[in-house]
């Protein structure tokens, strides 16, 4: 892996020095707030904002093509009690790798020891979905080997879940009632009921954008690759078989949400800039 070079950084040092991080330097991280947890999302994007190419390229990884990137995602993964990601994102990423899809997990030995150093526990998984039309046995990350899998959705879906009766070890968090998770009372739960201190958002893009609509994500950690992509999908692209029915015309940036106006858009402070080659690893923190 090539070298991080760090252009600025006024974030908090880290809990510790350590090998593990490299020539990344420091990473360090504020109090939690005492109504939930420090919410931090990471992304990456090309030079025009586009989080995914859709089709059969539609991975983060795609628009990254960097090794580098993956390393800090799986940095920012030990740093995280849990990761938190819609349904949608597991569905496109399990039809993208066959079989039963990712679990998103600390892979990097060197990290899942400086996981343990820092003092977090074991990972958890969650995923978010109204409602929550979904089988268990379909997704590997349910199945409990790796990581500690739970389900935020509605009342109703809640219900639908208990219908099937599988999987019993995967926590079922309720937020809201019939078909729209209340996300906020969703990210107050996993502090009150698990205890989640730091919490990692990874998408996909829905998510993040009502989270950040909400008033929920606190950093932003985004690389940005030297390739640009444009917003509209090109006829000569060749979509997957679930995109044959209905054919996406437009790539999704890293926030598909309801926006804001000039008045209500947060602000947010540029707290750090590293670069590997042309690729630029940035880090917002959103003003009060």
């Amino acid at each position: 892996m090539r070298p991080f070079e760090i252009l600025f950084d006024h974030g908090e040092p880290g809990e510790m020095e350590d090998a593990a991080y490299g020539s990344y330097g420091w990473l360090g991280f504020p109090p939690p707030p005492p109504e939930g947890p420090w919410i931090f999302s990471n992304f990456v994007q090309s030079l025009d904002g586009i989080a995914s190419l859709k089709g059969k390229c539609s991975a983060g990884s795609h628009i990254s093509q960097s090794r580098e990137d993956h390393w800090l995602m799986e940095l920012l993964r030990a740093h995280a009690d849990a990761v938190i990601l819609g349904i949608n994102t597991l569905v496109e990423e399990t039809a993208l790798l066959g079989g039963r899809g990712p679990v998103y997990r600390v892979e990097d030995a060197h990290l899942r020891g400086l996981r343990q150093r820092i003092g977090r526990g074991r990972e958890i998984n969650v995923v978010v979905t109204g409602a929550a039309a979904l089988d268990l046995s379909d997704y590997r990350v349910f199945d409990g080997e790796h990581v500690d899998a739970v389900v935020i959705t509605t009342r109703r879906g809640a219900a639908r879940l208990q219908e099937k009766k599988t999987h019993p070890q995967v926590r079922i968090i309720v937020a809201g009632e019939t078909e729209l998770v209340d996300l906020p009372q969703a990210v107050a739960a996993l502090g009150q009921e698990l205890g989640v201190r730091y919490l990692l958002c990874e998408g996909g893009p829905t998510l993040n954008g009502y989270m950040a609509r909400a008033g929920l994500i606190d950093e932003r950690f985004i690389t940005i690759s030297p390739v640009e992509f444009g917003l509209m999908v090109p006829p000569e692209q060749e979509p997957t078989e679930a995109e044959k029915q209905n054919p996406p015309r437009y790539r999704p940036t890293s926030f598909m949400a309801p926006g804001f106006t000039m008045e209500t858009a947060p602000r947010w402070r540029w707290l750090s800039c590293r670069k590997v080659g042309d690729h630029q690893f940035n880090r917002y923190r959103r003003r009060s």
